[in-house]
């Protein structure tokens, strides 16, 4: 019973959902476009990864490759597969010699390999922009290896 003496009969309206269903939909805007922000730089991020192991295989595998080889076409060719070892993506890589590609003792090669990320895009928010992301490796040739020429930086 009511003060009044008339019964209390249950509210059927909902007028108090209507004052919260815009903190509602704001908070699921948040979580999806923080969602997809944290997506974005972990992209960024895994592929640095990628790229920095696809450096690392392409100097080494001309480091360490025969004397007759074309060492560019053996270093692009490691750089891909550890690439698609990470990324399974059909991104585009570049395999840039930046010293001399002979094998001669001593003799430091370095290559630099680069990529291009494409993020995630929020429809009519972000516009269609991509990151290069590269990495940069350089390995000394093995001064004691045999049949090779005598390099200029040798000490001996």
């Amino acid at each position: 019973m009511s003060v009044c003496g008339r019964p209390r009969t249950p509210a059927k309206h909902q007028d108090g959902f209507v004052a919260g269903a815009e903190t509602l939909i704001f908070g699921v805007l948040v979580f999806v476009v923080g969602t997809i922000v944290a997506l974005n730089a972990w992209l960024v991020v895994d592929a640095k990864f990628a790229v920095s192991a696809a450096a690392r295989a392409a100097v080494r595998t001309a480091v360490e490759a025969d004397l007759g080889d074309d060492l560019l076409a053996a270093a692009t060719q490691a750089a891909e597969e550890a690439f698609g070892g990470y990324r399974s993506g059909a991104a585009e890589l570049r395999v840039i010699p930046r010293s001399a590609l002979a094998l001669r003792r001593c003799q430091p090669i370095s290559i630099d390999v680069e990529a291009d990320v494409v993020p995630l895009l929020i429809p009519r928010i972000a516009g269609a922009r991509t990151f290069t992301v590269s990495a940069h490796h350089r390995e000394v040739v093995d001064p004691y290896r045999s049949r090779l020429p005598l390099g200029d930086d040798c000490a001996w």
